[in-house]
């Protein structure tokens, strides 16, 4: 199926900020720049809804997470974590969140899946065939249903250029793992009267210099959200979007 994208389009997002956290926390350890991912979805065409599902937590950590998302248009919708008696915790929003892409789909064209979980194939297969709507998947690549991308009118594979949808940093800050204003990319090249050399990352010139390439994190963001506390198993969710994307 050919995949149409025009400025008149309304788009419909809506983001499993679970399945994305993990996928970019196991494969990369670090966290998603949703900013840049709607930035880069929309292409210029007409944002309907952008709606994040995320779970929230006694300590009430997601407050900076919330702010940082509404200033980007993404709204967000919440849903406590249970803890059972046994211990065992559940959260999840499959369903909840099924039910807002068909309840919104007659005033959309489009409707952007931000996930790789394969729960949501059936879901796909609505909107295609009840609701005729052009339908989009985003997500890291290698951790996506094979079969979820298969059916899915278009996709998008963070993992072909990661650095550009997540954020990096420690202790010191976080930013978005793409060069700043000013700053020499990878493989960038040097110019002087003796002519032009290109310079790889991670390799020193002749006179001893430190290597070229390397984003260091710096500054103190307001908007991080502490997570060394935070188990493998425990899915809240820390992710953080770049200020910078209007």
């Amino acid at each position: 199926m050919t995949v149409i994208k025009h400025k008149g389009q309304r788009v419909g997002i809506f983001i499993d900020t679970q399945n994305l956290y993990h996928s970019a926390k196991n494969l990369y350890k670090s966290k998603v720049n949703f900013g840049q991912i709607v930035k880069d979805v929309m292409g210029g065409r007409s944002l309907i809804r952008a709606v994040a599902y995320v779970i929230t937590t006694e300590s009430g950590d997601e407050t900076n997470f919330f702010t940082a998302l509404s200033k980007v248009g993404i709204e967000t919708k919440t849903k406590n974590l249970q803890i059972f008696s046994s211990g065992a915790k559940k959260a999840d929003w499959d369903v909840g969140m099924a039910v807002d892409a068909i309840k919104l789909a007659p005033k959309l064209d489009t409707v952007v899946l931000v996930t790789g979980d394969g729960d949501f194939i059936p879901l796909v297969e609505y909107l295609q065939t009840n609701e005729g709507c052009q339908v989009e998947v985003v997500s890291f690549g290698k951790s996506t249903s094979s079969r979820l991308t298969e059916v899915a009118d278009d996709f998008l594979d963070l993992d072909q250029n990661p650095r550009r949808y997540l954020m990096i940093g420690g202790n010191g800050g976080e930013r978005s793992a793409q060069p700043e204003r000013g700053e020499r990319p990878a493989n960038s090249e040097r110019t002087g009267n003796r002519g032009t050399r290109r310079v790889r990352t991670g390799e020193s010139d002749k006179r001893g210099n430190p290597p070229t390439g390397a984003p260091k994190a710096s500054g103190n963001n307001p908007n991080i959200i502490p997570s060394d506390d935070i188990s493998d198993d425990t899915p809240i969710i820390t992710s953080i979007i770049d200020e910078d994307v209007e």
